[in-house]
């Protein structure tokens, strides 16, 4: 039973839409209207939605930054996006953050069943017993081993002491077809737990699963993402992504966001395929192909981040501050120091902005230099609340206050604890209460 959720700025569109997937005979548990991204991202919050139906252009947040923020929250969750516009960029956007189908409006209606059902079928797909999972592996997958000249190659390119790092670049590109042009890069390393699930691995088993995961790699960045990978002998999926000066320029996409994004759904689906476990590591953006050893050696201190926070598993180099002089790594007292205080600048400054219409995940931990994904994690080990249901709880509290205490009427109360419509808070209200607004009055 699937939870799906419908955004459109046009109530219209919500109605008909939901009255369609309701006759369906799709095995839909709940459907879920929002007329604004803000909306929407408060249900992604609250409930556990599966899918989501967004349209491209709404007011104040567009569907691909809904999309951007659904991801952060969830990874697994899928999107299909819907626009009045067929224009390529914005389709080339939508695939490039995960979006599985891009459908044209005025909507055909068999159409769109015909993609939510393609959609909800592939999300069905597990994990395996592991003796099939291999056994399909090796039927399936034609194994290509890394070649020793290439792989020489891109270990001469890695290292730091390298000195014709663009000889190295043009050797890739002449013999085997590996273009690194930059001049961005970043680095993603993902290292496998071969050993998760109790599993006893020939060595040709560990490289099908490496394979494997290579491939998982591949279907999330597709055709619209400028990467090279392979994979190490130790179980190590290594990533390099790049930009031109043309599209590092588009500053529409947080591109840090991007990466983090890529990272929680390899982690994800690694998991969620292949059985295993996994740590991955993303380097900040550096310009220049003689910082590509230096993304790659941040990737492999990200993981090992892993050491401290063994429930955490997606780690971003920027978001921990090494030494100022040197690299060394910070002791566990001052790791704890810096944590602490992320959560109590982030905590005074939802405290302060909580009312505030359209506060996101995004612009908290932008405020405290850190990724969301990594304020997501440390908020919700030291309070006990995840970053939403804290701002949620503010929100309720307030508007209980006000209800109680002032004659202001549902909209205006609406209005100052930061929702855009009465409607919208007066759901969230019952939700978090168990009554209306009007009920509480009585």
């Amino acid at each position: 039973m699937y939870n799906i959720l419908i955004v459109d700025d046009e109530p219209l569109i919500c109605e008909g839409l939901t009255g369609l997937l309701s006759t369906s005979g799709i095995a839909i548990n709940g459907l879920f209207n929002a007329h604004s991204g803000y909306e929407a991202l408060d249900y992604l919050r609250m409930e556990d939605i599966d899918l989501l139906v967004t349209d491209i252009q709404m007011g104040s947040m567009s569907g691909i930054e809904l999309m951007q923020q659904a991801k952060i929250i969830k990874p697994w969750v899928q999107v299909i996006i819907i626009s009045a516009h067929e224009t390529f960029q914005y389709a080339q956007l939508a695939i490039r953050f995960g979006a599985k189908d891009y459908l044209i409006k005025p909507l055909n209606s068999e159409q769109f069943l015909s993609s939510v059902r393609h959609v909800l079928l592939h999300m069905d797909k597990t994990a395996r017993d592991s003796e099939q999972l291999l056994a399909d592996l090796n039927e399936s997958f034609h194994m290509r081993e890394p070649l020793p000249v290439r792989m020489a190659l891109i270990k001469r390119l890695l290292d730091p002491q390298a000195k014709d790092r663009e000889g190295i670049i043009a050797e890739l590109s002449k013999l085997h077809g590996i273009d690194l042009n930059g001049p961005y890069y970043a680095t993603i390393k993902v290292k496998l737990d071969l050993e998760s699930g109790g599993r006893s691995l020939s060595e040709k088993d560990r490289e099908l699963l490496q394979y494997a995961a290579l491939n998982i790699a591949g279907e999330l960045l597709g055709k619209d993402w400028d990467y090279q990978s392979w994979y190490d002998a130790d179980g190590t999926v290594c990533i390099v992504v790049q930009w031109s000066e043309a599209k590092y320029g588009d500053s529409s996409v947080d591109k840090v966001n991007q990466l983090e994004m890529i990272g929680r759904s390899l982690h994800f689906n690694i998991d969620k395929f292949l059985g295993l476990g996994s740590v991955v590591g993303i380097s900040q953006i550096l310009k220049g192909a003689g910082f590509i050893s230096a993304t790659n050696e941040q990737a492999d201190k990200a993981m090992r981040w892993s050491r401290q926070f063994k429930d955490h598993y997606v780690f971003y180099y920027g978001d921990f501050k090494w030494g100022v002089y040197s690299e060394e790594e910070p002791t566990e007292d001052e790791i704890a120091a810096q944590n602490n205080l992320i959560v109590e600048r982030s905590t005074k400054y939802i405290h302060q902005n909580y009312a505030q219409k359209g506060l996101t995940l995004n612009e908290v931990a932008l405020k405290n230099h850190v990724s969301p994904n990594y304020l997501s994690y440390l908020f919700k080990k030291k309070t006990g609340y995840n970053l939403w249901e804290y701002v949620i709880k503010l929100r309720m509290e307030e508007s209980k206050r006000l209800i109680q205490s002032t004659d202001l009427r549902r909209y205006e109360i609406s209005e100052l604890v930061g929702y855009e419509s009465p409607e919208h808070f007066s759901k969230i209200f019952k939700k978090y209460f168990g009554m209306s607004p009007s009920e509480m009055k009585k």
